[in-house]
């Protein structure tokens, strides 16, 4: 069942800090605009605001949009991830750092190094399958496999990768375009 992204972004306080993967591996995204995919309450974009860097933000949250709008140096893009056009309508790069943290979508994986420009980086994070086992969703399909993000997507190469125990079973993954 889908999770009403709405009412949870209506109770839900900004002052996340972004993901381990853009901590750890966001320094090294080079100068230029990047792209935040099902990016929320734009933990992971003011990250890279603060470092100067343009953001473009997706989300299908329309309270996650309003609560963003106006934020400087970052533009909102409604769109939802799951609908069927959706890869059509991304954002047109190229961008130097592409996020997408805490989102599970293969073909979305799949079609984003045409998006990153030569020499950018795709910061990829979420939980496993394990992780769903103990959370009791055995057949969710939005935890990556075991070891699966060690495989990265056409035209990329894998420059970092973690999997394990971090406040609940997950892996991340760094891709470059090079």
């Amino acid at each position: 069942m889908p999770r009403d992204w709405d009412a949870f972004y209506q109770k839900t306080e900004e002052d996340r800090p972004p993901a381990f993967v853009v901590r750890a591996y966001g320094p090294f995204v080079p100068k230029g605009p990047v792209l935040d995919l099902a990016g929320g309450l734009g933990r992971n974009a003011r990250y890279f605001l603060r470092r100067g860097h343009p953001v473009v933000l997706v989300e299908g949250s329309q309270e996650a949009l309003r609560r963003l709008s106006g934020t400087p140096g970052l533009a909102v893009v409604g769109l939802d991830l799951e609908a069927e056009e959706a890869l059509a309508r991304l954002p047109q790069g190229p961008f130097a750092g592409i996020v997408m943290t805490y989102y599970v979508s293969r073909p979305l994986l799949k079609a984003l190094p045409f998006l990153l420009a030569p020499g950018g980086l795709l910061l990829v994070e979420g939980f496993t399958r394990k992780e769903a086992l103990r959370r009791g969703r055995p057949h969710s399909p939005y935890y990556w496999e075991e070891e699966e993000l060690l495989t990265p997507p056409p035209g990329l190469a894998l420059k970092a990768f973690g999997e394990g125990w971090m406040a609940g079973y997950r892996a991340f993954a760094v891709y470059a375009r090079p």
